[in-house]
């Protein structure tokens, strides 16, 4: 997984676009209504506007791996990716569609808000990779394992991630039942797989997985549905546990052997 994964998962807020609203506006109704959600992505969002500058809402929903809808001061509301606005009927204009294409081209994780018909913004999110990353893919390359980038985000901020850290496959913008596909795919053509993650989107994909494994600094569903969970929050230890594993099983073969 991605964000949180081999990104920090702190993702900060870095610029706004409105179209058809005041920013001001925009800013307030996206950070009033991702308040209820716990992604890092809505986090960054919620800190938009301050808490005393949020509007009231009611009928709040979560469209996983899409985003959240509700009623903010009494209009229909969504957050979240392109497809989640068309699905409730939000037309995105032409300059908001050209800031999309912008934060993406940039590696950077565009959210959308609309209401009335209509996108009215676009919230531009961005997250940091790990120091330790590159080279946990390295240990990981080292030890004979082929990495696969799995995550929600868009193509090309998942791209920008992958080539930071060296990792050559990835597969992008899918929904948490994807990801779950996605590992049994790679089962079915033989492959023994192990997932990393640390959030409760991709839980699923870890218990589907050979081996789960969660990041110890993830949320405590990710960590529930995991076989193994690390300690801290550093992706080398992923590949410190593989190899401490490989040197136990031979121990194990060797005590058997001479038994």
């Amino acid at each position: 997984d991605k964000t949180g994964t081999v990104t920090t998962g702190r993702m900060s807020l870095v610029d706004v676009v409105a179209h058809g609203a005041d920013e001001s506006e925009v800013r307030r109704v996206a950070a009033a209504l991702e308040h209820g959600s716990e992604h890092p992505i809505a986090r960054a969002v919620a800190t938009a506007a301050p808490r005393e500058e949020r509007p009231e809402v009611s009928g709040f929903a979560n469209r996983e791996g899409l985003g959240v809808v509700g009623d903010v001061s009494g209009r229909r509301t969504a957050v979240g990716r392109p497809a989640l606005l068309e699905a409730e009927g939000l037309a995105l204009p032409a300059p908001l569609a050209d800031a999309l294409e912008a934060a993406q081209a940039q590696g950077r994780t565009p959210v959308l808000v609309g209401w009335d018909g209509a996108a009215r913004g676009v919230l531009v999110v961005a997250d940091t990779v790990k120091d330790t990353s590159a080279e946990a893919v390295a240990r990981l390359r080292a030890l004979g394992l082929e990495p696969v980038l799995l995550t929600g985000d868009h193509e090309r901020a998942a791209r920008s991630v992958a080539a930071e850290v060296g990792i050559e496959t990835v597969v992008a913008d899918v929904l948490p039942a994807d990801k779950v596909s996605e590992v049994r795919r790679l089962q079915e053509s033989g492959r023994v797989v192990a997932m990393v993650g640390d959030g409760g989107n991709d839980a699923a994909a870890r218990a589907q997985a050979d081996l789960g494994i969660a990041m110890g600094t993830g949320t405590d569903v990710a960590i529930e549905a995991a076989d193994l969970t690390l300690v801290s929050g550093d992706l080398r230890v992923a590949g410190d546990a593989v190899a401490l594993a490989r040197r136990t099983l031979g121990t194990i073969r060797g005590n058997l052997f001479w038994a």
